[in-house]
């Protein structure tokens, strides 16, 4: 039986409040903060030549930098702050984080593309590259997000598989169990930036909620937008499904800020 989204959102959470990770301290998938002072006008903050998202707190700048699952504890981000008339560069340590990871043997031919898929393969994560890299000016009124579908959690995000020896891409989102059919909401108001049909992803949406913070809902049987619409918090997006490589329905959620994959759960209401 399909749950009515009305009552879905009726029974979410409200927005939990923002918890900002330690002050100038970075972990991968993560996200760390930067205190900017109450300098007029707002200052700007770059990684790697993406811009940051930069928000007012109690009168204060902070900007806030989503570090990818990829950059090696112990080493240091350079964040580039411009506040018009000069710059600066701080450095920030990059501090481990423990992932879980599940090693295992199967047949080439379970563990890799075939040649015909590779090239589609190519195309889509150089589309996605460039999707992630979205900045609007206007950003989200709060960083909290709504939990898009009811369930448990059952792909950790970060989580890696290394297949025959050789290490895969880390898992860049969460999973969350639900039946088919099952309505699927906007964890944030946002604006339709991508619908598409993906070979890994299956139907997917991803919503921009501004400067730099992005939603993905993967797998889905169904969706009811349309590119560039706008949509509100909790409004009807989709339907979970097992499109894709899905080995069951399920919503595959991912969270982006600048471009990089940061674990969802940090801006969702804790899971009971």
């Amino acid at each position: 039986m399909k749950i009515h989204a009305a009552a879905l959102l009726a029974a979410a959470v409200a927005l939990p409040a923002w918890a900002l990770d330690t002050p100038a301290d970075a972990a991968p998938g993560r996200v760390a903060q930067l205190r900017l002072g109450r300098a007029a006008p707002a200052p700007k903050a770059y990684y790697e030549g993406r811009r940051l998202l930069v928000r007012q707190e109690r009168g204060e700048w902070i900007a806030l930098a989503g570090i990818p699952l990829s950059v090696k504890p112990g080493s240091k981000v350079p964040i580039e702050i411009d506040y018009g008339r000069r710059r600066e560069v701080r450095k920030l340590p990059v501090l481990p984080w423990k992932y879980h990871v599940q090693h295992l043997e199967m047949p080439p031919e379970q563990a890799d593309l075939p040649p015909e898929q590779l090239a589609r393969y190519e195309a889509e994560r150089e589309h996605f590259a460039k999707l992630l890299r979205t900045f609007t000016e206007s950003g989200p009124a709060e960083l909290g997000l709504l939990q898009p579908v009811p369930g448990r959690r059952s792909g950790s995000f970060g989580s890696r598989r290394v297949i025959n020896g050789v290490a895969r891409a880390p898992h860049g989102g969460l999973d969350i169990a639900a039946p088919s059919g099952t309505p699927v909401l906007a964890a944030a108001a946002g604006r339709v930036a991508d619908l598409g049909e993906y070979l890994f992803l299956g139907r997917t949406i991803v919503l921009d909620h501004g400067q730099g913070l992005l939603t993905l809902y993967a797998h889905l049987s169904a969706a009811h937008v349309g590119a560039g619409g706008e949509v509100a918090a909790g409004a009807t997006i989709g339907e979970v499904g097992a499109t894709g490589r899905a080995t069951g329905p399920h919503l595959h959620f991912s969270v982006y800020l600048n471009a990089a994959s940061v674990d969802p759960a940090i801006f969702l209401p804790r899971s009971e």
